[in-house]
């Protein structure tokens, strides 16, 4: 059983997996770059100077520099207007929070786009604080960010699960210290989040909620049984 909870946003709380890939498939086609939308899926929640590393490997430092700044300002000006929220995400994290878990939000996105996620999802009240770009600026599967978050619950890392939707956010977990759990939400199949190391994964939040408060995999509790027995 868990203690705390890693929560990854975009794509696991926030339905913004598309904007993003989106914004950044713009921000490529300003620099004179053509990426088919494919590609860019398949490095969706990766830190944005590896995904450009591998996607445009012939851009020098400052080309990327450039892309991922105007991509930040496609995305604010263009697609943020358009996230909202994922079914279920605020009360999977008011229902943890109720029983005595600690929840932490960690993402690398921060300044307008951060704020706003804060405001959507409307759940300050059930969480104990947030890691995000503003306290590092390495992306997952980097673990620090992780580690910012674990310093902030307070506990040991094999107390604590990152949650997410994709394999990048169960590395950065599993290599913290911490155990990994994945939503679909974010369009990585069962298998990639399962072979990344994720113990349990669901369709999305409130499908995973119960391997979250049991802490067992798939082959764990109903979901209406646990939920009505915890």
């Amino acid at each position: 059983m868990f203690e705390g909870f890693i929560f990854d946003v975009e794509g696991t709380l926030l339905d913004s997996v598309s904007e993003n890939q989106r914004s950044l498939q713009d921000a490529l086609e300003k620099s004179g770059y053509r990426v088919p939308i494919q590609t860019l899926r398949l490095y969706s929640g990766l830190d944005g100077d590896q995904t450009l590393q591998l996607v445009v490997p012939d851009a020098s430092d400052r080309e990327r520099i450039a892309i991922l700044e105007d991509r930040r300002e496609i995305y604010e000006r263009d697609y943020l207007p358009s996230v909202r929220p994922l079914e279920g995400a605020r009360e999977a994290i008011r229902s943890l929070a109720k029983r005595g878990r600690r929840v932490v939000l960690a993402t690398d996105c921060k300044g307008a786009s951060f704020k706003r996620y804060m405001a959507l999802l409307d759940a300050a009240d059930y969480i104990t604080a947030t890691a995000c770009g503003d306290d590092l600026e390495h992306g997952k599967p980097d673990p620090r960010l992780v580690g910012v978050a674990l310093r902030k619950l307070g506990i040991a890392a094999s107390q604590a699960v990152m949650v997410g939707d994709t394999p990048y956010d169960a590395e950065a977990g599993i290599e913290a210290g911490a155990k990994a759990a994945g939503v679909l939400t974010g369009g990585f199949s069962e298998a990639v989040l399962e072979e990344a190391g994720c113990f349990a994964v669901a369709s999305d939040l409130r499908a995973l909620l119960p391997n979250l408060l049991s802490g067992l995999g798939n082959g764990g509790p109903n979901q209406s049984d646990w939920l009505r027995s915890a």
